[in-house]
């Protein structure tokens, strides 16, 4: 059955592919909403690993602020649902109003930003949520929240590869994947994971970004860029900063030159792409 769209347009409704099972026609119909909910959204790029504590939101956070400042309007999502981290990052202690639809998220620095951090009551409060329930705060963030005209959207995910990141990858039209490491030999093992992962879905690589580095990159993420037939994006040198500025909820690209020159760097093959 077809719909009528805008200017009374019939919109016609996705259809199966060859070999898809019937159930995916319900994500099908999903991704074609969030499509719409988010046509103001120029471009949505996923930062991601497979690996817990390479950095994903220290990267997320600062790519962010490199974009604003270059005069893109700019979104923040914290996609790590059950352990969002993102208003601590940012210095956000005020809460998304939740008493109706759509949901606002709060702008500091000049992003744009939501989390279920500015949504619970008390964040040092684990939040258990099974599955379905994650997935539909996605679905929340993604069809029911009021991003307006953006230039990028950065999506921070959760580690793993089970309901946040398959969710992501399904129904979110995505420019795709930047891809966290470290230069540690197991954080390169799990981004080749993610990467895989991501590949299987149909959605690109984008790059590599390698997080606490010593500037030059390492032989793990050599091993990365090359399994994923991809590029490196830039490395990220380690600087007491990212701790100190981050736990007091300031970017540390804001108030320093050399970490905004790297970050300058990653975001200006992601530009680039886009022109």
């Amino acid at each position: 059955m077809a719909d009528e769209g805008e200017g009374g347009k019939v919109k016609e409704e996705p259809k199966l592919q060859p070999g898809m099972h019937p159930s995916f026609m319900n994500v099908l119909k999903t991704r074609e909403r969030v499509k719409e909910r988010l046509s103001g959204v120029k471009h949505k790029i996923g930062i991601y690993s497979a690996k817990g504590g390479v950095g994903k939101t220290t990267v997320s956070v600062n790519t962010a602020y490199a974009l604003s400042a270059k005069g893109f309007k700019v979104g923040l999502l914290d996609a790590d649902i059950d352990c969002p981290n993102l208003s601590i990052f940012l210095g956000i202690e005020g809460m998304m109003d939740v008493s109706s639809f759509p949901l606002k998220p709060i702008e500091k620095y000049g992003i744009k930003a939501a989390s279920t951090a500015m949504i619970v009551d008390d964040t040092k409060k684990p939040i258990i949520w099974r599955g379905p329930i994650i997935v539909k705060m996605l679905y929340d963030f993604f069809e029911n929240t009021e991003w307006g005209e953006l230039d990028y959207l950065i999506i921070d995910l959760p580690p793993g590869t089970s309901d946040a990141p398959l969710t992501i990858m399904q129904v979110l039209d995505l420019d795709g994947f930047v891809i966290v490491t470290t230069p540690q030999r197991v954080a390169g093992i799990n981004s080749i994971r993610s990467g895989l992962m991501a590949k299987r879905l149909n959605v690109s690589i984008l790059g590599v970004v390698e997080n606490m580095s010593s500037g030059e990159p390492s032989k793990s993420t050599g091993m990365v860029v090359s399994t994923l037939d991809t590029r490196l994006l830039g490395t990220v040198k380690m600087n007491p900063l990212f701790s100190m500025a981050s736990d007091e909820g300031r970017i540390p690209a804001s108030e320093n030159d050399s970490i905004l020159v790297m970050f300058n760097s990653i975001i200006e093959s992601l530009v680039e792409r886009n022109k």
